[in-house]
């Protein structure tokens, strides 16, 4: 009987990791860029359970209960990278990524180290030096592997192509990265990516498109991700329940059954 317990307590276990997904998307949900998160379950392996010292059936052979599955145990997190909402800003540095791929960053950690990051927040402006930075100060790379230095008195337009142009001259290119498997991508902090062991970097996909003006809002649906929320609340309050029905039986065998 106490497998009930183990298997009720299993499961208030995953509800409450998949609570913590969606309430992290939610507290993400008016952050440029943002990609929500998932989360899986599996159950445990079925064993066949068995009553060692009953031989009935066959002598030396011990007699079968049936199959017995444990529970549910928590599964892998994901995370979808699919294309979120544009929102209008109107604002030359904000830029919103149509199509796959992503900004490359150069983080500066508190150490001074460098390292590059990506990300689908294209909200941009320039520092006193007239470079375009992250609102962070980390600096947004061009193709080819500089930093983007603009004359801040000067008109800018960026294409869908990412060229910037000052006047009638090109000044630079927005760097787009794009991965080959994004299952090889972890979260970072400040709402970026780095890649992991096994990552590949492959061209940019010519279809990809960039929008002066414009910013790419969080890819998660408020309402969906509440309604989410409530199910997984009815689900831990059945384990609950399941639990307190088991603690009441054990206190009748215990308590009543048990007195002589």
């Amino acid at each position: 009987m106490l497998k009930g317990l183990y298997t009720a307590y299993t499961g208030m276990v995953n509800e409450q990791n998949r609570m913590d997904v969606i309430t992290n998307n939610l507290a993400n949900a008016n952050t440029n860029g943002y990609k929500k998160e998932g989360a899986t379950s599996q159950a445990f392996n079925d064993i066949l359970a068995y009553k060692l010292k009953d031989m009935t059936e066959a002598p030396g052979t011990a007699k079968r209960l049936g199959i017995n599955n444990p529970g549910v145990k928590i599964g892998e997190g994901y995370t979808d990278y699919s294309q979120g909402p544009m929102k209008t800003t109107g604002n030359t540095f904000d830029l919103a990524l149509a199509g796959d791929g992503f900004f490359t960053i150069t983080y500066i950690n508190k150490a001074g180290e460098a390292s590059l990051k990506y990300t689908r927040d294209g909200s941009f402006t320039l520092n006193a030096q007239g470079f375009l930075v992250t609102h962070d100060g980390d600096f947004v790379m061009a193709e080819g592997g500089g930093r983007i230095q603009l004359d801040p008195l000067q008109d800018v337009v960026i294409d869908a192509q990412g060229n910037i142009r000052q006047g009638d001259a090109i000044v630079a290119q927005i760097r787009i990265t794009d991965f080959a498997d994004y299952n090889y991508l972890e979260k970072y902090g400040e709402n970026m990516f780095q890649p992991v062991q096994g990552a590949t970097i492959e061209p940019r996909d010519p279809d990809t498109k960039i929008y002066q003006g414009y910013l790419e809002t969080a890819n998660i649906s408020v309402v969906t991700e509440m309604v989410n929320m409530i199910a997984i609340s009815r689900a831990y309050e059945t384990g609950q329940k399941v639990i307190q029905t088991y603690d009441g039986s054990l206190e009748i065998a215990v308590n009543q059954l048990g007195k002589l």
